[in-house]
């Protein structure tokens, strides 16, 4: 086993970041690359402040504290071989609940030249529709209200930059690491709308001190259960109570918009740029929008590992035809990049059996996925009078997923969706499969008025509950 410690103190580096959840794939990505520049002794201000928010993360919170926020990540390549790097960028951690001043006064701190998130799709509370802030929520009311105490991650921003204001501390970039186009963009939006409504004075002093800069991320990384932890650890020798895993493929393409300064991420892989839409787009429509095409059939076919969907022809032969017929051309190849090419590595990505992610995973909360991944090709596929067949197909089967919880072997499951609407409720309780197509996911295209996708989705719906995902699915490759 390959085991890459860490060369430098943690003692002596200082937080230039702070980064608001602590989960997985941040310690998988952006901890990872930190790492890589930290061993170069020259570079000891850009270390981590890590922040929970959320006591979903208590266990993680716990376990990094355990053993002095160190933790191993192992990094799987397709053949089998693993590196494990002993992984110290995480210097300090901050739980908001617990300590909220303490988070409040990190972010006014000097030292912070960064505040980066990966915080979800559906984090940044914009309206699926019209993409509008939505201040009516309720812990957005309450931190509109009590500006000391905040809850959301918007609160304690507006409340740390207000003190770092007040304090002549200077400007800060806001940097996303979520799935979404224009990620930047939309970090804008959300942060500024709430500054916006409760504090004018502030909202002026962001438009010439605070950045948004653009990023696309890029690196599968795996839940880890207590299986896995058994099995790194058994590997790795080392008994951590916390580690990750990955594949061995990663990717951070930035838009080079510091205002306070930045890391010298490029002395270590990432790439800076003037501008990341034909990264973002190729990223988000060919590996993310494959993943949410291959979860759902995959999990009503009984496959819980991504690998093993893989090797059934029919998953594998509807994820390539997706790529090639629906996407392909819709995808403007960035500069430098094989199309082709990209595309086979995404196919052996996913057939990684030393990473073996977790359908679910990929299922999970299809709300706020479907507007990112899915909605923007299939817009301009019902524009282009293009064959639907496919992504009418992936319609049925994510109302089939979420309303019958039931898969072709007879399992029955639970289905997570944290930000199913009351609204949503009722149109999966309807018995009108049509009314499906009304889902807040999908309402920036509308779905009813084309035909064609209407007249295939309800083929499919009536398929698949009388014969199931496998035989609907095969009678669409083979028609």
């Amino acid at each position: 086993m390959n085991i890459i410690e860490n060369r430098y103190k943690s003692e002596g580096v200082i937080s230039g970041i702070l980064h608001f959840g602590v989960g997985n794939f941040h310690r998988a990505h952006q901890a990872y690359y930190a790492n890589e520049l930290l061993m170069r002794h020259d570079h000891q201000d850009w270390g981590i402040c890590g922040v929970s928010l959320m006591k979903t993360d208590a266990k993680i919170i716990e376990g990094l504290r355990a053993q002095n926020l160190n933790y191993t990540l192992t990094v799987c390549a397709s053949n089998g071989d693993k590196r494990v790097h002993q992984i110290g960028a995480i210097t300090e951690l901050l739980v908001g609940y617990e300590d909220p001043q303490a988070v409040i006064a990190k972010i006014a701190s000097k030292s912070i030249r960064i505040i980066s998130l990966t915080i979800t799709e559906g984090g940044y509370n914009l309206d699926k529709e019209t993409g509008e802030f939505i201040l009516n929520n309720e812990n957005i009311s309450h931190d509109l209200q009590h500006p000391n105490t905040p809850a959301t991650v918007f609160g304690f921003v507006a409340e740390g930059l207000r003190a770092r204001m007040r304090q002549g501390n200077g400007g800060i970039t806001i940097l996303s690491c979520d799935n979404l186009q224009h990620n930047g963009h939309t970090a804008q939006k959300a942060f500024t709308s709430f500054i916006q409504a409760q504090d004018s004075e502030l909202a002026d002093w962001m438009s010439s001190h605070v950045t948004f800069p653009n990023s696309m991320v890029d690196r599968i990384t795996p839940s880890t259960t207590p299986a896995d932890i058994e099995r790194l650890n058994q590997n790795s020798g080392i008994q951590d109570l916390v580690p990750v895993y990955c594949e061995d493929f990663i990717q951070w393409v930035i838009e080079d918009d510091f205002v306070a300064g930045r890391p010298a991420w490029d002395l270590v892989g990432v790439q800076f740029t003037d501008d990341v839409s034909a990264f973002e787009n190729m990223k988000l429509s060919l590996l993310n929008a494959s993943h949410t095409l291959l979860s759902y059939p995959s999990f009503l076919k009984g496959y819980r590992a991504v690998d093993q969907a893989m090797q059934d022809q029919d998953i594998r032969t509807f994820v390539q035809e997706f790529m090639d017929k629906d996407v392909t051309p819709y995808v403007p190849a960035p500069p430098d990049t094989d199309l082709t090419e990209y595309k086979q590595i995404l196919i052996e990505r996913f057939s990684n059996s030393a990473v073996s992610d977790q359908v679910s995973r990929l299922c999970f909360d299809g709300i706020s996925k479907f507007p990112v991944y899915i909605m923007p090709t299939l817009a301009q596929m019902i524009r282009d009078d293009q064959d639907l067949t496919r992504m009418a197909f992936l319609f049925a089967v994510y109302r089939h997923y979420l309303k019958y919880q039931v898969d072709d072997t007879g399992q029955a499951f639970v289905f997570a969706e944290p930000w199913l609407t009351p609204e949503d409720q009722l149109l999966l309780h309807s018995e009108n499969p049509v009314d499906f197509l009304g889902f807040s996911a999908f309402k920036s295209v509308q779905l009813k008025a084309s035909d064609s996708f209407v007249e295939s989705y309800h083929i499919f719906v009536v398929g698949i509950k009388e014969h199931g995902v496998a035989k609907t699915l095969s009678s669409i490759l083979f028609r």
